[in-house]
């Protein structure tokens, strides 16, 4: 005669104790460590767009100054000396105190006029900002 095995109810349940532990670990895990994390960045204000502007900000044309590669200077797309850059920014910024400067210099420009255009662009009381030259200068 064969032996019946009788397999009752009681051990043919997955005692699911330990997983829901384990889920339980991790889910704390997750939690505590997803707090500590902190996105590096910059607080950027940006302006009101409902604000209107001065009719001057509309026509501030900036100072353009270009630095070729052999080091000629050409501020508004004519060339000029680079001692006469503080009188031409001056005079410019007489007409309106809110025009800035944008130096734009070659790749081979020199350093030393690049800081005597930017000194003499300060001394003139202008903001200054600083571009890559790309293409042609006075065309």
């Amino acid at each position: 005669m064969r032996k019946r095995s009788h397999v009752s109810d009681e051990e043919a349940e997955v005692n699911m104790t330990p997983m829901l532990d384990i889920v339980f670990i991790m889910l704390i895990f997750f939690i505590v460590t997803a707090t500590f994390i902190q996105e590096s960045g910059l607080d950027v204000s940006r302006p009101d767009p409902n604000q209107e502007q001065e009719k001057n900000d509309s026509k501030v044309r900036p100072v353009l100054i270009q630095l070729t590669d052999d080091n000629k200077v050409f501020l508004d797309r004519r060339e000029v000396d680079v001692r006469s850059v503080r009188a031409n920014v001056e005079k410019r910024r007489a007409e309106n105190p809110k025009t800035p400067v944008i130096i734009q210099a070659g790749r081979e420009s020199e350093v030393g006029l690049l800081v005597s255009v930017m000194d003499q662009s300060q001394q003139a009381g202008a903001a200054i900002s600083i571009a890559p030259l790309v293409g042609q200068p006075g065309r």
